[in-house]
C-alpha cells in the first residue's frame, strides 16, 4: 500500500507537511473534548422537544438564513440558537431563538462563538 504524499496542514497559513489533513497544533477538537459546562447539558439535544423544535424550525425556514443575507439559496441542514442558551431550558426550547442554516455557516458562527469566548476568558 502506497504512503499518502505529504501536504501543507489545512489551516490556513500552516505549513506544517502532513499526510493527512492537519498538524497537532491545528486538529479540530474531538466532541469528547467538550467543557464540563457543555457537556453538562449536552443531553438537550437528545430530548424529543428538540427533534420536534429542530424539524419544525427547517420546516419554517428551509434555506440558510446566513448565505440569504448574502443572495444565496442554500438549504439549510442544522439549527442554531441565535442567543447562546448556556443549559437554560427556556432559552433552548424558545423558538424565536433559532435559525436555520447551512453547515458551512453553522461551524463558521460556532468557532466564531468559540474563539469570542476563548478570548474573553483569558482576559479575565
Amino acid at each position: 500500500m502506497a504512503m499518502k504524499p505529504l501536504r501543507p496542514c489545512r489551516h490556513p497559513g500552516c505549513t506544517v507537511l502532513v499526510r493527512d489533513g492537519y498538524c497537532e497544533a491545528h486538529r479540530p477538537r474531538r466532541t469528547g473534548d467538550r467543557s464540563a459546562e457543555a457537556q453538562s447539558w449536552r443531553w438537550m439535544y437528545q430530548t424529543s422537544e428538540w427533534a420536534q423544535l429542530r424539524g419544525g424550525q427547517l420546516l419554517r425556514e428551509p434555506f440558510c438564513r446566513e448565505c440569504a443575507r448574502r443572495g444565496l439559496r442554500v438549504r439549510a441542514t442544522d439549527v442554531d440558537h441565535i442567543r447562546d442558551h448556556k443549559g437554560d431550558w427556556r432559552i433552548f426550547t424558545d423558538p424565536a431563538n433559532l435559525e436555520s442554516l447551512c453547515h458551512s455557516c453553522h461551524s463558521r458562527k460556532t468557532a466564531a462563538e468559540l474563539w469570542q469566548n476563548r478570548t474573553a476568558n483569558r482576559r479575565r
